[in-house]
This record gives structure tokens, sequence and C-alpha cells, in this order.
């Protein structure tokens, strides 16, 4: 018989040792990469907070005058909805009153129409009362067949607005998942903002959130350092600070409107009286002086005359970036009024702070 041998567990050489040791060492540290506390995050600088806030806020800003938008359209189906509602109601009521007219004359002929006409004419004590009766009968007819053909009509119209109702009520509801759409859109840019700025100490946070340098005004909103708006001149080679005669009065109480507006805050959606964002602002304004514009940037641009940069005058409004997605109020002197964002209150600032797009003179 061949001996058996019990055999012994083989000792794991040097290189199978060293290979074994490096898988363990990479394991462990992959293992503690899925648990988070690997790699800290990489601390960015202030300077780039900065860039990453001012970009989703102008992400912000575009989804604000989309929302404006949206809630425009909205309120303006809910007004065509509601006046149909109403129509419709009225006109339901005078269907009624015309199906309570023909009843009643339906009933009527019932009650007489037990008895022949030429029955009617030989029981009558005065044959020529009875042909009298039978004349007006014959009018009351005509018009009773015309109220029938009206009480068709009447309900092919009831027919009709109830369908238009029905495609407003779901032009409504459209409108309302597109401005929910819009405020998610605006609110996740500014949380993403928010968490930003708070990984920054208080100065480092304040210089981020500063933005670009604005013109400063003493003596706050509107005080007595504050320019007249017919001071202010457009802006010229070599004579920046040269004057030039006061626009429109329109224009003019625009333009004193928005200055009474400095240090107001930037609130998404908002028309005033308190806060604005920056289609609302100069919404506001020229509501103020009697002139009623469209809510968005991108419609407001088109809502007068086109003016070059080199034409600009207190009053003008001035636009930037591709999509339009900001407006201020021109002032005189290269600068405007705006509502910039979350981050700075209305404030006066020079118009070469951003891309600028274009002009629109309203007044």
């Amino acid at each position: 018989m061949a001996a058996h041998r019990k055999l012994r567990a083989r000792s794991l050489s040097g290189n199978t040792a060293r290979t074994a040791a490096t898988l363990a060492l990479a394991g462990a540290a992959t293992a503690t990469a899925f648990d988070g506390t690997g790699h800290a995050e990489p601390r960015l600088t202030t300077a780039q907070v900065k860039t990453q806030v001012d970009r989703l806020y102008r992400e912000a800003e575009t989804a604000t005058e989309k929302y404006n938008g949206a809630h425009e359209k909205a309120s303006a189906a809910q007004h065509r909805l509601n006046t149909l509602r109403d129509e419709t109601a009225r006109r339901q009521d005078r269907l009624n009153t015309a199906r309570g007219a023909l009843g009643a004359f339906a009933a009527a002929q019932y009650r007489d129409g037990a008895i022949a006409p030429s029955w009617q004419l030989a029981l009558s004590s005065s044959p020529d009362r009875y042909l009298d009766d039978a004349a007006f009968a014959e009018r009351a007819g005509h018009r009773q067949a015309q109220q029938v053909s009206r009480v068709r009509a009447q309900l092919r119209e009831m027919e009709r607005l109830r369908g238009a109702a029905r495609v407003e009520a779901e032009s409504v509801r459209s409108r309302q998942a597109e401005l929910k759409r819009q405020k998610d859109a605006v609110t996740a840019k500014l949380r993403q903002a928010r968490q930003l700025l708070a990984r920054l100490t208080p100065p480092e946070r304040a210089k981020a959130a500063a933005g670009a340098p604005a013109v400063p005004v003493r003596a706050g909103a509107g005080g007595p350092s504050a320019p007249a708006p017919a001071a202010f001149g457009k802006a010229s080679p070599g004579r920046a600070n040269a004057p030039v005669p006061a626009p429109a009065s329109r224009a003019s109480a625009a333009v004193a409107y928005a200055y009474r507006k400095l240090g107001s805050p930037y609130v998404w959606g908002a028309t005033g009286p308190d806060a604005f964002d920056c289609s609302g602002l100069i919404q506001a304004a020229y509501r103020s002086a009697g002139i009623s514009l469209p809510r968005t940037s991108y419609a407001q641009i088109n809502a007068g005359r086109r003016v070059s940069r080199s034409q600009l005058q207190p009053g003008d409004l001035v636009f930037f970036y591709s999509g339009i997605s900001h407006v201020g109020i021109y002032v005189g002197n290269g600068r405007m009024i705006h509502a910039p964002n979350p981050s700075a209150p209305v404030r006066v600032a020079p118009i070469d702070q951003m891309p600028f797009a274009g002009a629109t003179r309203v007044a």
C-alpha cells in the first residue's frame, strides 16, 4: 500500500506576501474613501466661490424672468376662464327663464288642446270673438316658435362656452405647472448659492457677495446728495459728466422713483413697493409715471424704441446678457439703477459691469 501523507500548508513566498499586503492596503484605502473620510473636500477660494455664486445668481435670474412670464400668462388665462364662467352663468340664467316660458306655453296648449278648433267655433257664444282669439293665438304661436329657436341657439352657445372653458381650464393647469417648474429652478439655484456662501467666513462671504463695485450714493436713497434726474447727461467721450437737457417728464418720474427705492431688497418675483427683482423695479418705476410695461425683461426690450448705447438718455432701459435676462434704468454718465441679486439691494452701478445687450426708450 502506498503510504498516505498529510499535506503541509504551503507558506507564502516573499512576492506573494507583498502582493497580498498591497491588496489589503488598497482595499482599506478604498473603503476609507467610500466612507467619506479619506479625502477632505477641497476648499474653494473666495474668488472661486464668487465666480460660482455669480453664475448661480445669473441662472436664477434667467429662471426668475421665465417665472414672471409664466405667471403673467397664467394670470391672463385665469382671468379668461373666470370671464367665461361668468358669461356661462348669465347665459344659463337666461336659458332657464326661456325654458320656463316655453314650459308654461306647452302646458296651456295641453289644457286647451282637448277641443278641436271647429268645435270651439261652433260652441262659442261669440264667433267674432273666437276668430279674434284664433288670430291672436296664431301670432302667439309664431312668437313661441321664435322663442324655441332662440332657446336652441342659446343651447348651442352654452356648449360653445363650456368647451372654451374646458380649453382655458387646461391652459391654466399647464401654466401653473410651468410656474412650479420655474419656481423650483429659482429656489434650487438660490439654495446652491447660499450653501456655497455658507462655507466662507463672514468677511469672505461679504467680499464674495459684494459683486461689482457700485457707485456710492450718500445720505440714503433719494437723499439730498442724490442728483436730480434732469442733471444726468448721456455718456460721451471726454465729457462723461456733461449734462444734457432733461428727458421726457415721464422718464424723469421713473428715474426719480428708482432713486427713492435705492436700498430696497432684491426678492425674486417682486414688483414693489418695498422689494423688487430687476424687471419688477423697471415695471414699478414706469407704472409710477403712468406707463404700463410688460412684466419680463425679454418683453420690456420690445416695449419701446431701440436706441444705441451712444444715444442713451436718463430713463432708457438697459439690458444685459444674451438672453436679455437683466435690466436696469439708465440715469446718466454711464450708470444705471438696478436690482442686482439676493446678495445686493437696489443700487446705482456702471452699465459696463455686465455684457451690454441693448437699450430701449419707452418715454
